[in-house]
């Protein structure tokens, strides 16, 4: 199995729930910009695979973000996006005229088989966007987003926070579908 990222905490997230050793591959690859992770993570998964020259191999990819209730869902799989131009700060100064912060985090994990087809697996985790950013790990929105099993945010859980993340939610589904194919 070949995992598409550059983040090296997805990776080794994905492989701890996965539990199987995972080939990286760090591709610059075109995203399809969308609110929807399922469309930018089916695509990736697509587009890597090309660019790795269709290997007769599972190719992984995912798109995940947090999806603010108040904002229709945005940014969803543009949270990188917002992030790298806003920073958490940013995002927390637009919410703070919104009495709702209720969000959900998403992933889509897309995996595409050696013979072309493509199976997407949703995960979703509902919580709310904190009115300051607290912890120390994790990467992203972790500091501000608590799920809703929690009364932390998912850099405060550190480690924790893989044993119900929507990534975890999502590659777990994928992991059951892989032991079935």
């Amino acid at each position: 199995m070949v995992f598409v990222t550059g983040n090296e905490h997805k990776r080794r997230e994905v492989r701890e729930i996965l539990g199987v050793e995972l080939e990286a591959a760090d591709l610059d690859i075109p995203e399809v910009q969308g609110i929807d992770p399922a469309e930018v993570a089916a695509a990736k998964a697509l587009a890597a695979r090309e660019a790795l020259g269709f290997p007769e191999a599972y190719v992984l990819a995912e798109d995940s973000g947090v999806m603010v209730e108040a904002w229709n869902g945005f940014p969803g799989a543009l949270t990188k996006w917002l992030l790298g131009s806003v920073g958490v700060e940013g995002l927390l100064g637009m919410l703070s005229g919104f009495e709702d912060r209720s969000a959900r985090a998403v992933c889509v994990a897309a995996v595409v088989a050696p013979d072309g087809s493509v199976e997407t697996f949703r995960g979703e985790v509902p919580g709310e966007i904190s009115p300051e950013a607290r912890g120390e790990g994790g990467f992203g929105y972790d500091p501000v987003f608590v799920p809703e099993w929690s009364a932390r945010t998912y850099a405060e859980l550190g480690e924790e926070k893989n044993k119900d993340s929507h990534r975890a939610r999502a590659f777990r589904a994928m992991r059951g579908w892989l032991e079935e194919a």
